[in-house]
Formats: C-alpha cells, structure tokens, sequence
C-alpha cells in the first residue's frame, strides 16, 4: 500500500492540506497557536523550498515535513523553538547554515503505521547528503511523558528521555526517531507550550 503513497517537494498547491493535516494530528491541548497557517508555510517555500515535503496518497496530503537550516552557534545553543527559528516565519533562517533543523513532521492518524515518517526522514537524510551539510538536528516532543509521571512522580522529563534511550520507557514520538537512527542528545526545557511533555523536548541529530 505504501507504493501508492508518494513523498515529494512541497508546493503551493499542498499548502491548504497541510494546514488541514495539522490540525488532525494536533488537536487540543496542543495550542492552536502553534499549528501552521497558509502564510507560514508560504513563507517556508519562498525561503527554503528544498526543505519542505509531503506525502500524497491520489493527490491528497496525508503527511508532511518542515524544516530550515541554522547556524553551528544557533544548533549549540540548545535554546527554545521561537530562539532557534525565528518563530513560525523562520526568521533565523541562514542560506549559510550546516544543520538542516526539523520543524515538524505530521502523518494523519489514519496513515500512521505505514512507515511513512521513516520515509520522510529518509528523505530529510538525503537533503543533507545532497547539501553536503554537517547534520540533521531537531528537539522533538515527549507526548507521553505526562502518563509516565503519574506512575513515576519522582521522575525527571530527563530521566524519562534517558529510559526511552534505554528502551525501559517507551514514547510515540521519541521512541520512533530513536529507531530510524537519530542520537539522542539532551533535554531542552522550556522548548514550547506543550503540556503533554512538560514544555520539554530531547535534542536529537543525524550525521551522514
């Protein structure tokens, strides 16, 4: 079934489903706030085209991709999301950066299973061989972190992330990146407003 689904470049043309793909994967709590509209992902385009992918099943959005590139200082930083990026308009973008930094990765939830995350990092992998850039870094949500804490209350969102890494924990977000070959880094606290991980994020990366 995946050979139907095809991954490519996004285009304007796509812009409206991705917006529609978030807000099937994010509802609430995640804040409404921090989904992407039409005028971002346009931005996104005209800034960074390269970095930006879906996934089409008959021409329809079922998954999709962001990303910039960043500075080696910026990346060494460890700071929030509207620190490193700029906010939703990617502001710190730099034509110059070594880091591909994923934004957001979105596979609708009827499509989930199907290894299409893999193959968009698959595709995020080879944009950095293409680019002859030094990594691909992101922080990625810790979604459930807040089960792990009522059975654990003396746990640390960090220690969390390190029994994830230790496969004595298991996370729907974590647990994949970890397995497609991303390394684990540390935890960035204070990332973004996301309840379900305490605001945190574990900073991962890839290098070819």
């Amino acid at each position: 079934m995946n050979a139907e689904i095809r991954i490519e470049s996004m285009t304007t043309e796509y812009i409206a489903g991705a917006v529609a793909l978030q807000r099937a994967c994010f509802p609430a709590p995640f804040p409404e706030d921090q989904l992407w509209n039409q005028d971002h992902l346009t931005r996104h385009l005209e800034i960074f085209s390269q970095g930006q992918f879906v996934a089409l099943d008959q021409g329809h959005v079922v998954a999709s991709a962001s990303a910039t590139l960043i500075s080696e200082a910026n990346w060494q930083s460890h700071r929030s999301w509207n620190e490193t990026v700029g906010g939703p308009f990617l502001e710190n973008f730099d034509a110059t950066g070594q880091t591909l930094y994923g934004l957001d990765i979105s596979v609708h939830p009827d499509y989930r299973g199907r290894g299409i995350g893999k193959r968009l990092y698959r595709a995020r992998f080879d944009l950095v061989r293409t680019l002859g850039l030094t990594r691909y870094g992101t922080a990625c949500r810790l979604p459930d972190f807040r089960n792990f804490q009522t059975k654990f209350p003396e746990k640390t969102v960090a220690d969390y992330a390190e029994d994830v890494v230790r496969g004595s924990a298991t996370d729907r977000t974590l647990s994949p990146l970890l397995k497609y070959g991303l390394v684990y880094n540390t935890v960035i606290n204070d990332y973004m407003e996301d309840y379900e991980s305490a605001n945190a994020a574990a900073l991962l990366e890839w290098k070819p």
